[in-house]
């Protein structure tokens, strides 16, 4: 195993480049070290293992071991052949799989070095009874790789990610070295793998050196990054080789999972811009990067519970373990929990029972393929209720990064009926955001002495202009205040906060933005505030009441505390900072709706009289804005609650199985002309109706509603054959709504309980129902068609007869489970039945909720399903 030398009691061994070397090396330091304490021992071993496991992949030369002890303190030196490989200590947190090495020996060690001459690198230290001395925490900061090169500019980098990323890197690479030593093909060539082992530190120690010259507690940054002017070739091997090493990782040929998409999408761009810029194109920002849902770039605030807590939406996050980990009031009422008994039960708990092992498979594929099913999309399932009921919700889970790199999966749950929000972060009550912009003082756009007139009266209406755009164009309050609060921060102050009354005449701070970097900012002044008592006399409480705009040219004094909402007003000014400041009401509608602060840090600029004008028109236009904003969400409700009331119970009948499921869409009205409905006729056949009344508006859910009712009365009044039915109905409808169309089918299943069964129906250019038998085919039943409502009401209307076998299942549903734009509609069919088929043995519940998770994610359009199987008695 190598030459064996000993001088002067130190004992050293050249070890070759091989997998099998660690051990040899661990054997050989506890021989050398025999007379030492045992602990000394224990700890020396490990540190070698560490060293030489690095000298094996990265350096890739023979290694000397050498030790000794000296009355009784520990010395150990490793090297390597590679003078030009320098060290790259990064930090790594305890569960990740690499890059533990160098930390370890700066922790466990009481001193240790680096050593470069022009033959190699030895890496050094030492081991004394009674623990590691006191001794600088680090190793030296890296220095970035020296010789021609080429600078390389990231934009715009999220460092949760990067981190995530890299570690995933560094991991899969380890894997792949590991497995072409020990005999095993990855499908890498040797010398390919040795390119990008060198290149991937090469980066790392890039990224390393740019990151330690930047504060650390930026979120996102721009890095420059030096290169090898001829590293294109190298980037590009170092590319192949992790598309293989991904596959065979994805094929469980290695003992690492995939990269999930997001890490995928972030080396692509990495790779890319650096290639891209050493051929002379221009940086790319990484937050400018399409990519598909649930990969998007555009995500960039890191995991952060609290936002989870403060938001007003429904959210839940879970760990790569399947553990909720944080879990808000909204989400906890709404299923019927408390927010603190969620966290650390299993995502399960809130899942239905037969949709359970569906979402572990799915989950486990996530993790084992990196492949994402509705991440990033809009998804209509049922929830579990822990009183055991479903609650139909629309889910929508983002991937978060941790500081650390560790994934988290954000939820957010709206009820069925309302529109989910597609927002990259989770919407919170507070939405509390740091600019990227480095702290500078905000440009003035009003009153600014010696500045040219018509540019600042440009700047005035532009800010006023770019607000009332930004809270006209959100899909939500929480979205438009957050928009708000940037350009407030960007262009005019250093911080804003906004505060609304609730319903209940309460306060809560619905959004606070800040242009610096620090934080993240106590939580206490996020949220509800304290009442506005009648003692409270505070420039809040003042402008609460309807006074201002105030301005504020001194610090808060606690002289002017007289109440909790006063003390709290005076805390946010003091932990925010601000020398100058302007607080005014929002009104809206002869009533104050809340109020607006703005403040600067610093004497330079501050706020004057002459900014008051200026402030007074902001503030009339961003009331008016949260007011639409409000108006819109609470027609939004009542829409949904009408939507709500309008979905019939279906009937129970022994001999049939029945389930059906409404979703509204995920991008307009929360309110639709989608119906489904059934019911049992006297003489025991039992009515199947779905239909489609054009629209996406209050028209069409007012028109489905009556529709629904008229073909009720009709079917029960006498009781006649489908066709006749519709025909009857559609010389109704003609006058109530002669310019309005529908589609419709009106089906009966017939049969006794033992069967034979058959379905009769007609179809007034509805989308053919589905028969799916239980060993999987399907058949579309397309006799039975006719023109739609609302074209010719006299017309005769043809019917068609099929017979329907136990077990089987007839599927009725509407255009938006299925049509999407640019599709035919003959492709778009065939979706359906393939689908179909592979769900025909499971539970109808199972069978409606699989088909909208797999076809109904993302649907502009409403969705309406209904399933019926006939199951003879045992």
């Amino acid at each position: 195993m190598g030459d064996h030398l000993k001088a002067r009691g130190t004992s050293s061994r050249r070890f070759p480049q091989a997998p099998e070397s660690v051990a040899e090396a661990r054997r050989f330091v506890r021989a050398a070290l025999g007379d030492a304490a045992p602990d000394l021992v224990d700890t020396a071993q490990l540190l070698v293992s560490e060293l030489v496991t690095n000298a094996v992949l990265h350096a890739r030369t023979e290694v000397e071991v050498a030790a000794r002890v000296d009355g009784g303190t520990v010395r150990v030196r490793v090297r390597d052949r590679r003078p030009d490989r320098g060290l790259v200590p990064h930090g790594c947190p305890p569960y990740a799989g690499s890059g533990q090495g160098l930390p370890l020996v700066a922790k466990l060690s009481s001193r240790r070095g680096v050593e470069t001459d022009a033959d190699g690198k030895t890496v050094w230290f030492e081991l004394r009874p009674g623990g590691p001395s006191r001794h600088p925490g680090d190793w030296e900061p890296v220095v970035a790789p020296s010789g021609p090169g080429a600078t390389v500019t990231l934009l715009d980098v999220p460092a949760a990610l990067y981190t995530a990323a890299q570690q995933h890197r560094h991991a899969l690479l380890r894997e792949v070295a590991l497995a072409v030593h020990t005999g095993h093909d990855p499908g890498v060539p040797p010398e390919d793998l040795a390119v990008a082992l060198d290149m991937s530190q090469l980066i790392t120690a890039a990224v390393t050196a740019a990151l330690r010259r930047q504060p650390s507690e930026q979120a996102i940054r721009s890095l420059p990054l030096t290169v090898p002017p001829d590293a294109e070739p190298s980037v590009q091997t170092l590319r192949a080789v992790l598309d293989l090493a991904e596959e065979s990782a994805r094929e469980e040929r290695l003992l690492t999972l995939p990269a999930l998409p997001r890490q995928r999408l972030f080396h692509q761009w990495l790779f890319d811009q650096v290639v891209g810029q050493l051929a002379g194109a221009l940086p790319t920002a990484w937050t400018v990067v399409p990519g598909d849902p649930g990969t998007s770039p555009s995500e960039l605030v890191a995991w952060d519970a609290g936002q989870v807590r403060a938001s007003t939406v429904p959210t839940l996050a879970a760990d790569e373990r399947n553990l909720i980990i944080a879990a808000n009031g909204p989400a906890a009422d709404m299923l019927g929990w408390h927010a603190d008994d969620l966290v650390g039960r299993p995502l399960t708990t809130l899942v239905p029972e037969h949709l359970r092992r569906r979402h572990i498979a799915a989950f486990t594929s996530l993790l084992l393929s990196g492949q994402p099913r509705i991440l990033g999309r809009s998804v209509p399932l049922p929830a579990l209720h822990r009183d055991g009921r479903l609650v139909p919700v629309r889910l929508f889970i983002q991937p978060q990064e941790t500081a650390d790199g560790r994934t988290v999966f954000v939820a957010q749950l709206a009820p069925r009926a309302a529109v989910s929000g597609s927002s990259a972060h989770p919407p919170g009550r507070v939405r509390s955001t740091a600019q990227r912009e480095p702290e500078r003082p905000p440009v003035p756009v009003a009153g600014a002495p010696g500045r040219d007139a018509d540019r600042s009266a440009l700047e005035r209406l532009s800010l006023l202009a770019d607000t009332a755009a930004a809270l006209s164009n959100a899909p939500n309050l929480n979205e438009g205040l957050e928009q708000v609060g940037r350009i407030l921060t960007q262009r005019l102050a250093d911080w804003c906060a906004v505060d609304l009354f609730t319903e209940n005449a309460q306060v809560e701070r619905m959004s606070i933005a800040h242009r610096s970097s620090r934080g993240p900012w106590p939580e206490e002044y996020e949220g509800r505030l304290p009442p506005v008592s009648d003692a409270a006399r505070g420039p809040l409480a003042r402008a609460l009441r309807g006074a201002g705009p105030l301005l504020l040219t001194e610090p808060l004094s606690p002289s002017q505390v007289a109440s909790p909402l006063d003390a709290h007003y005076l805390g946010l000014f003091r932990t925010m900072g601000a020398d100058s400041a302007v607080v005014a009401p929002l009104r809206a509608r002869r009533q104050i709706i809340g109020a607006l602060t703005v403040a600067r840090r610093g004497r330079d600029m501050p706020f004057t009289e002459e900014d008051l004008p200026l402030i007074h028109d902001l503030v009339r236009s961003l009331a008016l804005g949260v007011d639409n904003l409000r108006l819109y969400q609470e027609t939004r409700n009542i829409a949904e609650r009408l939507q709500r009331s309008l979905l019939p119970r279906l009937p129970e009948v022994g001999h049939l199985r029945l389930a059906a499921r409404y979703a509204a869409s995920s991008a307009t009205a929360q309110v639709g002309g989608d119906w489904y409905d059934s019911f049992v006729l006297p003489d025991g056949h039992t009515a199947l109706v779905i239909g489609d009344v054009t629209g996406h508006n209050l028209d069409a859910a007012i028109a489905m509603s009556q529709l629904r009712s008229m073909l009720r009365g009709i079917a029960m009044d006498r009781q006649e054959p489908p066709e006749t039915v519709l025909r009857r109905l559609d010389l109704a409808n003609h006058s109530l709504y002669r310019e309005s169309t529908a589609t419709c089918i009106y089906a009966l299943v017939k049969g006794p309980e033992d069967g034979p069964w058959e379905l009769v129906h007609s179809s007034a250019g509805h989308l053919p129902p589905l028969l799916i038998h239980p060993d999987g085919r399907t058949r579309y039943l397309e006799d039975g068609a006719g023109l739609l409502l609302g074209v010719e009401p006299g017309m005769i209307r043809p019917h068609g007869r099929n017979a329907v076998p136990a077990h089987s299942t007839v599927l009725l549903y509407t255009d938006g489970l299925i049509e999407r734009r640019a599709e035919h509609l003959d492709d778009a069919m065939e979706r359906l039945r393939r689908h179909a088929s592979a769900l025909a043995l499971e539970p109808l519940e199972v069978l409606c909720d699989e088909l909208l998770i797999g076809l109904g994610t993302d649907s502009d359009d409403d969705i309406a399903v209904l399933a019926v199987r006939p199951v003879p008695p045992r």
